[in-house]
């Protein structure tokens, strides 16, 4: 029997369509539904009430959560789940959390004033990353690579950012360029790309065009993904890890990941991991 699944999200990109297309491969049903559509709140949830899953994709840190939250109190099967969802959305959370259960993340300070930020340039180390708590795709993430240029920078932050946009992080410039990027689908490590930045553009991001090539599954890589999921629960993530001197470092988890970059490199049928997935729990 064929299972109705809604993907929530605010536009269509590859990674839906991919997930539409294969869909019935495996006994589903993808619907798209915009997500600013669905006016939650209904203890019976008629917006998604006929469908067997809600996958949550949205974009926006301020929909996902609210969205995964009512759906899943209405009582429908909801991926991820809202803490997973919650945490992911707010960097800060995330860290704490995941640093409480024995993860490694890299050291950071929470910036919520200019006292806060100078207080941040006096403790960590040159050249350093502010980046917003809440946001991704690479977007107003800036190396700060020396105290003058820092100051100027906050200036911006602190005049034109508004609410939850002035709460940034500072953190140690990591990377050098690179980032691994592993796709997760329930408990399992689908498959892992390295990302290096591309042109003059430090931030090696997926979203901004950086290159791609297939990572091994290194054993470390494997102990920390699988200490990500004990924390968050099985589901579908994108987890960006840092090589360090010290090892590897989770520099952030994305509940709503894409995975094209991870399927060109490695070459392996995402889509259909993440449609087998989500007939397994709707059987």
């Amino acid at each position: 029997m064929t299972k109705s699944v809604a993907i929530v999200a605010d536009r269509i990109s590859w990674e839906e369509r991919e997930l539409i297309r294969t869909a019935p491969d495996h006994g589903l049903r993808i619907d798209w539904v915009n997500d600013e559509s669905l006016c939650l709140g209904h203890p019976d949830a008629p917006s998604v009430r006929d469908f067997d899953a809600v996958l949550v994709r949205s974009r926006s840190y301020t929909r996902g959560g609210l969205i995964a939250n009512l759906a899943e109190t209405a009582g429908v099967l909801t991926l991820n789940t809202a803490r997973a969802v919650h945490l992911c959305e707010n960097k800060a959370l995330l860290r704490t959390a995941l640093r409480t259960a024995g993860v490694p993340v890299p050291d950071f300070r929470l910036v919520l004033s200019r006292r806060d930020f100078e207080k941040a340039l006096d403790e960590l180390e040159m050249p350093l990353v502010l980046k917003p708590v809440f946001g991704g795709m690479g977007k107003r993430v800036t190396l700060l690579r020396d105290t003058d240029l820092a100051q100027s920078v906050y200036d911006y932050v602190e005049d034109l950012g508004h609410a939850f946009e002035q709460a940034c992080l500072v953190e140690p410039y990591l990377g050098g360029g690179t980032s691994v990027r592993c796709l997760v689908v329930g408990e399992e490590l689908v498959g892992a790309a390295e990302f290096v930045s591309g042109g003059t553009d430090w931030r090696n991001n997926a979203a901004l065009g950086n290159t791609s090539r297939a990572a091994a599954h290194d054993p470390d890589v494997v102990k920390i993904v699988g200490g990500v999921v004990a924390e968050l629960g099985p589901g579908i993530y994108g987890v960006d890890l840092f090589r360090t001197d010290d090892g590897y470092v989770v520099n952030e988890v994305n509940h709503a990941p894409g995975f094209r970059g991870v399927a060109t490199a490695t070459g392996v049928d995402a889509a259909s991991a993440v449609a087998r997935y989500v007939r397994e729990l709707v059987a």
